[in-house]
């Protein structure tokens, strides 16, 4: 999964047409790095969206702006507009997270 490196990037992927799902984490979050053990094979299940990570205290204004209050969340944009955003509590195995894609479609 591609980190962003900086706000241009960020702004360029949240205004995709796909969907465009951002992990919002850290490097010291154990539940971050519990999430990384698996994304992998999640994202192999949803080739139809388009996967980054980012930094939460990097860009700590992106995670204020979008409401980001736990770690990791996944955030979903479309067209620059937020359509879904999975909070960490519900962040926690591969079921809930592929769970969480599948509706998308209908959020739209």
């Amino acid at each position: 999964m591609e980190r962003i490196q900086s706000e241009q990037q960020y702004l360029d992927t949240i205004n995709s047409d796909g969907f465009t799902v951002i992990k919002f984490d850290t490097t010291w979050c154990p539940d971050c790095k519990n999430l990384d053990r698996f994304i992998g094979d999640v994202i192999d299940q949803h080739t139809d969206k388009t996967f980054y990570a980012l930094d939460a205290e990097k860009f700590q204004p992106f995670a204020d702006e979008n409401g980001v209050r736990g770690i990791p969340s996944l955030l979903v944009f479309q067209n620059g507009k937020k359509i879904a955003h999975l909070h960490s509590k519900w962040a926690k195995t591969p079921a809930q997270i592929s769970e969480y894609l599948e509706t998308l479609e209908s959020k739209v």
